[in-house]
């Protein structure tokens, strides 16, 4: 699959990086129409995605487990210290200057 991408990512190149002209662009354009239309790529592409379609109920499920895990490590659910969360609220002080319309005003300094 990493060939097959590699290739057509130099195709597209060479297409857009051509001085050949016109000609040698439909050249390419023809060839490539071909290949898209070969029944053995069209298979193949079919089976990929038939392939996705099967899988995607058993990656979703994996990449909801990994943002639970990831949200847990990120929001402390009570348990230890609250050290984290009260740095956190800290940052997110109204007061503080991070949200000022201007933290460093301009004028006379003491």
């Amino acid at each position: 699959m990493r060939k097959l991408s590699l290739l057509i990512a130099g195709g597209i190149g060479y297409v857009l990086g051509t001085r050949a002209g016109r000609e040698r662009y439909e050249q390419i354009k023809k060839a490539a129409t071909r290949v898209k239309e070969d029944p053995r790529v069209q298979e193949k592409a079919s089976q990929a995605a038939d392939l996705a379609k099967e899988k995607a109920p058993v990656v979703k499920d994996k990449v909801a487990a990994a943002a639970s895990t990831a949200a847990d490590k990120v929001t402390p659910s009570g348990s230890g210290s609250g050290d984290h969360r009260s740095d956190l609220e800290d940052q997110l002080n109204p007061e503080s200057t991070a949200l000022q319309d201007n933290p460093y005003p301009q004028g006379n300094l003491p």
